[in-house]
């Protein structure tokens, strides 16, 4: 029996169904378990079962993520949004041994190396991977840039706070008003966002870059899945380096320099069914690879393929049970 735990599940409706048809296509006997602080969060009335935690902040969070996995005997467990990572990485010793699940996570070096975007941009200078100048402030102070320019907060996720910079006055605003803003040259070219799965060893089962046509919310909206081979090598290269484990979303654009890297995610994307369904499946690879299987590289998938993506709702009763 293979029991999966979603953590902080809010919308994300298309991965629990993903990891459902995983499970039954590859006729696995398991559950699937949600969580989230909210009743209201609309994927967890789309798992077998659900339970309210609390905030991620909170100091029993840990402990309630434990008490879960305990409960339904959880075989992994997956995160969903960026400001968990860190707090489950420092306590993955204390989560595995209390509960013998799988965290699917990478090291607490490489989250660190993510989740902050100065970080992020030296790890990528440092190893000889195109990306955008990041302005110093001494080269702010003086001038010394030309229009246009691209602000974000040094910690974000999701495009929150992230602006285009076009004049004096925008970028005197925008310092002011992005906390921790970082400043880079505008990048000019086709962005992509690039599925990676690895495996526990860190080893890459498919890599998926798809074409950013459409962004809503700072998640891609629609999307071609498009085997850019230039893509596919320099990721690649940039997995070597990294050895993260099981799904990263890496942000990048292709330029007249070559790839130049925007951020890189270390969790499912919002976008990530659209690989999976194009037959680079993850979550039925997290399955065989919790079955005991050996996976090797692949890019069995579907070239080309357009994928869009639209709203829903379903209707709840005064008990937050539902109903449609």
């Amino acid at each position: 029996m293979i029991n999966i735990l979603i953590l902080s599940a809010g919308r994300r409706v298309e991965l629990i169904e993903r990891f459902r048809r995983a499970k039954e296509q590859l006729n696995i006997d398991g559950t699937i378990v949600a969580v989230d602080i909210s009743a209201s969060a609309p994927a967890v009335h789309f798992a077998d079962t659900y339970y309210l935690i609390p905030r991620i902040d909170a100091p029993d969070y840990i402990d309630a993520v434990i008490d879960v996995c305990r409960r339904e005997r959880i075989s992994l467990i997956v995160p969903t949004i960026d400001t968990e990572l860190l707090k489950l990485s420092d306590h993955r010793e204390q989560i595995e041994s209390l509960t013998g699940a799988k965290l699917l996570l990478s090291r607490p070096e490489v989250i660190r190396i993510c989740r902050d975007k100065n970080n992020t941009q030296a790890f990528f200078t440092r190893n000889g991977f195109g990306v955008p100048h990041q302005l110093t402030q001494r080269e702010i102070a003086q001038g010394d840039y030309s229009f246009p320019l691209f602000i974000k907060p040094k910690d974000g996720s999701s495009s929150i706070n992230a602006f285009k910079v076009e004049n004096e006055e925008q970028l005197e605003f925008f310092l002011r008003y992005v906390k921790e803003p970082m400043v880079q040259e505008f990048m000019v070219g086709t962005e992509y966002s690039v599925d990676v799965f690895c495996d526990f060893d860190s080893r890459p089962i498919t890599i998926v870059p798809r074409v950013r046509v459409a962004v809503r919310g700072g998640e891609i909206a629609k999307g071609i899945v498009q085997k850019d081979r230039d893509i596919i090598n320099d990721v690649t290269r940039l997995l070597d380096v990294l050895k993260p484990i099981g799904p990263i979303t890496v942000q990048c654009m292709k330029t007249d320099r070559g790839v130049q890297y925007i951020e890189i995610n270390p969790r499912f994307g919002g976008g990530a069914p659209m690989s999976i369904d194009a037959g680079a499946d993850s979550c039925a690879n997290l399955y065989r690879l919790l079955s005991g299987e050996q996976l090797c590289y692949n890019e069995d998938y579907a070239d080309g393929r357009m994928f869009v993506r639209f709203d829903s709702s379903i209707m709840l009763d005064e008990n937050m049970e539902r109903l449609l």
